[in-house]
Parts: structure tokens; C-alpha cells; sequence
């Protein structure tokens, strides 16, 4: 039976969904794009998460990190070409529904929903690209499931080995502060301030921020839950001394990463450092690594002619 309160309920989800879409829209529209949308269900018990498709040829799986869903990849997706693009909005991203990461090691966890999804759009083998913590759970699927990744791009800095520092913000959202973060909707300059601690400009010059991308961030904050979804799996994942065993690779685990990958990392990132992602590149039995000088954590908004061009080529070998 539907009750009047089930109802008032559904329709303000769907008013929050509507909004939500139409700022997305008008992010994708400045970036010249307008995606294709289709959702699969994958896991256990099963969750709905969204895909947008762009391109053709071979296909590249997308996995965001905590700077947007999968639509924050518009400026790069802009400049690929001859590929297929498949962009996720990670788990309790954008409109995709949030997991339970509690039950089984986070590694696992992602490393089958990468699997599921790639089953799910009859993909046998891809390319993965992932910004951020995409980073970790592309390498996850890489590790557990070495025959469906062909290639691997890693964009910016993320939680890959002990070396890296747990960010601040990811510090304040685990605390009992992020009780009051995740209830507070994001104001624009808020938005610019964020920005700017990860090595970003914003305003309407080449290289910086647009303001389109505030206003969609901003309608996000309000619109969609990512922030209590995003505490829910930091809590998980992080303990009052770090991130859980497990949950970085180590040292021999990224050895163990045969596929080609392509590390781009921007020097004013402030996850990592130079040094750290030498490092952790020289690992890999066939990683690389090309720096951006001056580029922020979300480094294909710095360059990103130079960075699209650098990463097609890449992916096209």
C-alpha cells in the first residue's frame, strides 16, 4: 500500500533528481557533450549504478574520484578520440545508489563491481582510467582480474600506498565533525575554496575552473547525497590511525601490476608527492609517469589539450 508520506517522498526525490540532471546537462552543454545514459545493476544484493557513454572504438572504462561523479571528466572526454568511453558514476555518486563497503575488504568489493559492470555492458576486456581513489579501484580490478584490463591511465594523486598522507578533508569526514559537513549545503565560494586547496584556479581562463563546474557542484551538494555515502565508505575504510590494513597496495602488489599504465600527475597536486609517484611508477613493470607542471589534483582541467592528446595516444597503442 502507498501512503500520502511514500508519495510526497517520491516526488521530492524525483524534483531533487530532476534538478540535479538539469545542472549536469548544463555542465556536460559547456563542454560542447551530450552523453548517452544507461544504468546496470551489479553486486550483492544488487545496486543500480549509472554509465554515460561517449565515443566509439575501443572501450575505457571511467572511475571517479571525490572531486565529482563521473561527469567531472567532461573537459578530458572532450579531447579523447577513437575511444569508446564509458563513464561511471561511482557508488553513491551522482545517480548511482550507494554499497554497503562494511561486509567484505574494500579491495574485493570494488575489484567485483568493476567486473560486474564491465559484464553488465558486454565488455569482455577495457582500458580503465581512474581519477583519485578511481586510481585504487582501477588497479584493484587490474589485480584481481588481470584479463579484463587491457591498459591503465591514473590521473592525479590518490590513496594508492602508506607513503600518501589521509587527505584532511577525508580526516573531517570520518570525525564526528562530518556529521555536521555532510548536512551542509556547499555555497559557491565554499566550492572555490576547495578548489584552490587542491592546486585550482577557478574563473573563465584556459586552465582554470569554470564556473560551470561550481554551479554543478554546488546543485550536487544540494540535490544528491554523495557526501553522507562518501562518510559511510570512509568510515569503512579509515581508522583513527590511518587507512585500514588492506586497503593501499603494497609494495609487492604493484609489482605484480603487468598491464601498461600511465601515471599523470600534476606537480601542485597535494596528494602525494613527485618523489612518492617516482616511486610507486618505478614499481610497476611497465608503469610511467609524465608530470604537469603546475597542474592541480584534477589535472586534465589545468591542460586539458596536452593531457587529452597524452592519453589517447596512450590508450591507442
Amino acid at each position: 500500500m502507498v501512503t500520502s508520506n511514500d508519495t510526497q517522498t517520491g516526488t521530492a526525490t524525483g524534483a531533487r533528481t530532476e534538478r540535479y540532471r538539469r545542472a549536469e546537462r548544463a555542465f556536460w552543454a559547456h563542454h560542447g557533450l551530450a552523453p548517452a545514459e544507461r544504468f546496470v545493476k551489479v553486486g550483492s544484493p544488487p545496486v543500480r549504478l549509472r554509465v554515460q557513454e561517449l565515443g566509439s572504438g575501443k572501450p575505457v572504462l571511467f572511475v571517479n574520484g571525490t572531486g565529482g561523479p563521473g561527469s567531472y571528466f567532461a573537459p578530458l572526454l572532450g579531447e579523447l578520440h577513437g575511444l569508446r568511453c564509458l563513464v561511471l558514476d561511482r557508488p553513491g555518486w551522482g545517480l548511482s545508489a550507494p554499497v554497503d563497503f562494511s561486509g567484505r575488504p574494500y579491495r574485493t568489493v570494488v575489484a567485483e563491481l568493476l567486473r560486474e559492470t564491465l559484464d553488465a555492458l558486454g565488455i569482455d576486456r577495457a582500458c580503465l582510467l581512474g581519477g583519485s581513489i578511481g586510481n585504487l579501484w582501477a588497479l584493484r580490478l587490474a589485480q584481481a582480474h588481470p584479463s579484463r584490463v587491457d591498459r591503465l591511465v591514473l590521473l592525479g594523486g590518490g590513496p594508492l600506498t602508506a607513503e600518501i598522507p589521509v587527505p584532511t578533508f577525508i580526516r573531517l569526514l570520518r570525525s564526528p565533525l562530518g556529521k555536521v559537513i555532510v548536512r551542509v549545503p556547499e555555497k559557491p565560494r565554499m566550492v572555490a575554496k576547495q578548489l584552490a586547496g587542491l592546486g585550482h584556479a577557478t574563473g573563465g581562463q584556459p586552465g582554470q575552473i569554470p564556473p560551470a563546474f561550481v554551479d554543478w557542484r554546488v546543485a550536487m551538494s544540494r540535490e544528491t547525497d554523495w557526501r553522507r555515502h562518501e562518510r559511510d565508505m570512509v568510515r569503512c575504510v579509515l581508522g583513527r590511525g590511518g587507512f585500514v590494513p588492506g586497503f593501499v597496495l603494497q609494495n609487492a602488489e604493484v609489482a605484480g601490476i603487468a598491464q601498461p599504465t600511465l601515471m599523470v600527475y600534476g606537480t601542485a597536486d597535494p596528494v602525494g608527492s613527485v618523489d612518492v609517484w617516482r616511486r610507486f611508477a618505478g614499481r610497476m613493470p611497465r608503469g610511467e609517469l609524465e608530470l604537469a607542471d603546475g597542474g592541480g589534483h584534477m589535472v586534465w582541467y589545468d591542460d586539458p589539450g596536452r593531457v587529452g592528446a597524452r592519453v589517447t595516444r596512450f590508450l591507442a597503442s
